[in-house]
């Protein structure tokens, strides 16, 4: 077996060790609130989705769209040597920008999705700009624009273009079937399998994106660039390759990629965005960071991580509220992030465990 393949065996492990106990511990707390129905309550979070099949499904494909992407948002980043924990930030700007140009500018959703795009890129290239040039760490420049972007785009939607975007009645915006129906990224069925009003193909562009974004950091020069800087940017300099640039270029892309997974979920017509009690960032900004991390920053492992915590998420809303808070399941995905810390020292356990029985079996 070769070294490479070794070494993802070891972390696909690892993460599988994370993911194990972080539900042991979530098991653990169910007993402690309420243990006559924690058997119950665990097996709803287990089952997901599948709780509630057909809907539950479908409604777990919906959720792991925009999360796919937001974890691809940051596991760029962290590939090519970046923290980007402005992901949420910019997934808000994105909303705004796929929201004004379907209800204002009646746009298709293709285009729509591209406006949310090119919204998040720039909110992105910011903080990057701020890395390159003037050596401010992109932590601190990505949580401002955090908040800069969720005040601004609540104000943009509920005073700003003359209320266009606001409903009164229900104080969201308006609801793109009604508002957009143009807008509404096709579901070629799926809500009719689904018994959903807003499964749409969104998972399978998020996939797609995924797949384009392996092959470019894997197998091209410019995805070779980018983590060159990543890994040693002195070196990378030495090497020719223009770090400030790709230092740019990283965030941008990381923010596109954010502003995307806003424009899967909104153009959906999954929710509506509320500027009256949206004073809290949207939490799929920064669920992206541990699906990054489970998926060791693989985008291909993106997919597979994004699916799990939709699929705790999906499963902790049906539990049974007279007992539990569904805020649970994101206990336990909490606990698995921690765990990830500790992904390089199961892998460490598990080399050295093999090493032993190699070296038995040849003292024999």
């Amino acid at each position: 077996m070769s070294e490479k393949r070794k070494d993802l065996l070891l972390s696909i492990g690892a993460s599988l060790v994370c993911i194990v106990i972080g539900l042991l511990v979530g098991f653990i707390i169910l007993c402690c609130i309420n243990s006559e129905n924690a058997v119950d309550g665990f097996s709803r979070i287990i089952k997901g989705g599948f709780f509630l099949k057909p809907k539950g499904i479908g409604s777990e494909i919906t959720q792991a769209a925009p999360l796919i992407m937001t974890g691809l948002s940051v596991a760029f980043a962290f590939k090519t040597g970046l923290f980007n924990i402005g992901a949420a930030g910019q997934y808000t700007i994105g909303v705004f920008g796929a929201l004004y140009s379907a209800i204002v500018l009646q746009l298709p959703w293709y285009v729509c999705l591209l406006v949310a795009m090119i919204s998040g890129a720039i909110w992105g290239a910011v903080p990057g700009i701020f890395k390159a040039y003037f050596n401010v760490n992109e932590v601190i420049t990505s949580i401002m624009f955090n908040w800069i972007g969720l005040f601004l785009v609540n104000e943009l939607l509920y005073t700003g273009f003359g209320g266009v975007l606001y409903d009164q009645k229900t104080t969201r915006t308006k609801k793109l079937t009604s508002a957009a129906p143009q807008s509404v990224i096709p579901d070629l069925g799926l809500n009719k399998i689904f018994k959903t009003s807003s499964t749409t193909i969104a998972i399978f562009i998020a996939i797609l994106i995924a797949i384009i974004i392996y092959i470019l950091l894997n197998k091209t020069t410019f995805g070779f660039e980018l983590k060159a800087c990543g890994f040693n940017k002195e070196a990378a300099r030495y090497a020719g390759i223009n770090e400030k640039r790709n230092i740019v270029l990283s965030m941008a892309i990381a923010g596109a990629l954010a502003g995307i997974g806003a424009g899967l979920y909104f153009l959906s017509g999954a929710s509506e965005w509320n500027p009256q009690v949206a004073t809290a960032l949207p939490a799929i900004g920064f669920n992206g960071i541990p699906v990054a991390l489970l998926a060791m920053s693989n985008p291909i492992g993106v997919v597979f991580s994004a699916i799990f915590v939709a699929h705790i998420s999906v499963g902790g809303a049906y539990l049974p509220t007279k007992f539990y808070q569904p805020e649970i399941a994101d206990l336990i995905v909490a606990v698995i992030i921690y765990l990830c810390a500790f992904v390089a020292l199961f892998k460490g356990v598990a080399i050295n465990f093999f090493a032993k029985k190699k070296s038995g079996k040849e003292g024999k």
